[in-house]
């Protein structure tokens, strides 16, 4: 895992000193090695931190360079496939490393953008290709790794993170109206936006192409999720899942450094620990993180029961009590403002094992691929109603909860989504903010009247012809899976320095679990990930409850009676007039303290105005 900066300026004058201190901002992603390349001409720098994970020698130092072609490349991330493709190219290239990345540089030499279609991993890259005058980028099909952009009058500027940009103290940092009202309204800035004007985020599944002269560019799609073709024979489909599952684990323990299992003892990591232990040669280390005090959040006991079953080397790691003094480090790590509360324990828990490993295998995605989320038994149950009640009193019922409810009143969310389509219910059940609210608690958001509602983006995902609920699965994966828990893994754990992978997201797996599964074997209105389940109930011990959901979180409520609470209240209240507005914030925490559902709307605010403070942001 590592972290790149790709800077042109068809002016020149591109200073080697200057580029490698806006590297370093970077150095929490690779503090083992650092590069800096500038072109004769001065005009295209590249520059990469690395933590090293393949071929450790100086053989896989980034930049890496290949003089014949006129050819470099800055890369993060892992091609799991590596060895296949290099089996492929065969004598066409002489490689000097081990390294995944001269893998990747080779297969663009050989096939061009096509290459992309060979890669299984997770990754994000820029190719400078001298010979046709032009940068190549591409981005992993789920966006496990981030990549952010600027293009400008003068050039062309990307990094693995925002902040490597924002080293230019020259860097324009004003923020987006339109992006900041996706972030009240999901916690996330969605789609290709950024929160700040003149920025992007280059989209899961596309690659970029910058021609160096003219200075355009254009973005094009290389995969999308399949539509369905479902399998009914259920056997046939248990198999299929178990040998992708355990192919895509094999891939994935490969490295030339410690690796290790985060095991909660859910159904998604116990999986992974399954067949990790089955298919690796030495016993698999798995590691599990205890809130002492905290008996509702403790995993310890399920995690303690998978790993006998196994047989794995098991570590418990006791976070201490988390301070409300992690918040500005966080807010500066996620240096585009995400809102979700567990990035806290999924910091605590990267910055134990970092001590023990390098690399972690998670259960990241099962729930988007088999239907895990209790949002999808919500769909359906909506479903019934849609049936059963006119679009008129769905419609009245709708408005009357928007005018009487206050926010964050225990199914407000619900009452709310009756109006309009299911896709739309499905993009407002889960909004932090809704638009009338918003519009009360930001200036920002009331004077930019004619900003599009930030819901329509992520119902768009939304496709009738899934079903229920693979249309409310295909949803999340487009929008909450990417600018959401990848976020929250990728900086949690590179802010520790340690490289987490996602079995569950495999393309090939992915491929298999949206067009093969069919809707009844994900979810219904009594149970939840169905297929998922058969596998555990066949591979995991017996005594497991796999029916427990206890989900990565924090105890925000009773932190916030104490000292969390006063720091929120200060930080909110020293907030510029004209972001928020007092008289919306004072009723939020009011609210919260008359018993509403409130934590992560305050949470959300907070990490904003700390981010902004951090940077500068106008």
């Amino acid at each position: 895992m590592c972290g790149f900066l790709t800077l042109y300026n068809r002016n020149g004058g591109l200073n080697i000193d200057l580029v490698s201190e806006w590297r370093d901002t970077l150095t929490h992603r690779g503090p083992d090695d650092a590069g800096t390349w500038i072109s004769g001409d001065g005009t295209l720098a590249m520059a990469h931190r690395r933590l090293a994970i393949l071929d450790l020698s100086s053989n896989a130092h980034q930049p890496m360079l290949h003089p014949r072609d006129d050819k470099s490349i800055v890369f993060n991330g892992e091609i799991y496939n590596h060895l296949e493709i290099r089996r492929a190219i065969g004598s066409r290239w002489s490689f000097r490393s081990s390294s995944d990345t001269e893998t990747l540089l080779a297969a663009y030499c050989v096939w061009g953008v096509n290459c992309l279609d060979r890669l299984q991993g997770m990754f994000a890259f820029v190719i400078h290709d001298g010979e046709s005058r032009k940068l190549f980028a591409a981005r992993d099909r789920v966006g496990e790794k981030p990549f952010f952009y600027r293009a400008h009058s003068s050039g062309f500027q990307a990094s693995s993170e925002l902040k490597a940009l924002l080293a230019d103290p020259l860097a324009p940092r004003n923020v987006d109206p339109g992006a900041f009202d996706s972030y009240l309204t999901h916690g996330y800035v969605g789609g290709d936006a950024c929160i700040l004007e003149g920025y992007k985020k280059l989209p899961p599944a596309h690659f970029l192409v910058y021609e160096l002269d003219s200075g355009r560019h254009h973005i094009s799609r290389y995969w999308s999720v399949p539509d369905p073709d479902p399998c009914e024979d259920y056997p046939i489909l248990l198999a299929e899942l178990e040998e992708l599952l355990e192919s895509s684990v094999r891939k994935q323990l490969v490295a030339d450094v410690p690796v290790g299992v985060l095991l909660s003892g859910g159904v998604d990591s116990s999986l992974v620990t399954a067949l990790a232990s089955r298919v690796s040669p030495q016993r698999i280390r798995t590691f599990t993180i205890t809130f002492p005090g905290e008996g509702q959040y403790n995993e310890a006991p399920f995690a303690k029961l998978v790993s006998n079953y196994f047989g794995t080397h098991h570590t418990e790691l006791a976070a201490q009590p988390a301070t409300f003094e992690i918040l500005p480090e966080l807010a500066r790590q996620f240096d585009e403002p995400m809102c979700d509360s567990s990035m806290v324990p999924t910091y605590l828990v990267s910055k134990l094992i970092r001590e023990h490993c390098t690399v972690a295998l998670g259960g990241d995605g099962g729930d988007e691929l088999f239907g895990g989320y209790p949002t999808y038994q919500w769909a359906l149950r909506q479903g019934v109603i849609r049936n059963r009640i006119p679009s008129s009193i769905r419609s009245l019922a709708s408005a009357t909860a928007s005018r009487f409810l206050p926010l964050g009143f225990r199914g407000r969310n619900y009452v709310l989504g009756l109006e309009g389509s299911l896709g739309g219910a499905l993009a407002r059940n889960t909004t932090f903010f809704d638009y009338n609210y918003r519009r009360y608690l930001s200036p920002l958001i009331r004077d930019g009247i004619n900003l599009q509602d930030p819901s329509i983006f992520k119902a768009s995902l939304f496709n009738d012809l899934r079903g229920m609920p693979g249309a409310a699965m295909a949803m999340d994966f487009g929008s909450y899976l990417p600018e959401d828990i990848l976020v929250k893994v990728d900086r949690a754990s590179m802010l520790a320095s340690l490289e987490i992978r996602a079995p569950f997201l495999d393309h090939k797996l992915i491929e298999f679990a949206f067009a093969k599964v069919p809707n009844r074997l994900r979810t219904n209105l009594s149970e939840r990930k169905l297929l998922l389940k058969a596998l555990a109930r066949k591979l995991l011990p017996p005594e497991l409850d796999i029916d427990r959901k206890q989900g990565f979180s924090l105890p925000l409520k009773k932190w916030f009676a104490g000292p969390w609470g006063g720091f929120m209240e200060e930080v909110l209240r020293e907030a510029p007039k004209e972001l928020f507005n007092q008289s919306a914030i004072k009723d939020l925490f009011e609210g919260q303290k008359k018993g509403r559902v409130n934590t992560e709307r305050i949470f959300s605010l907070v990490l904003f105005e700390l981010w902004r403070r951090e940077y500068l942001i106008k």
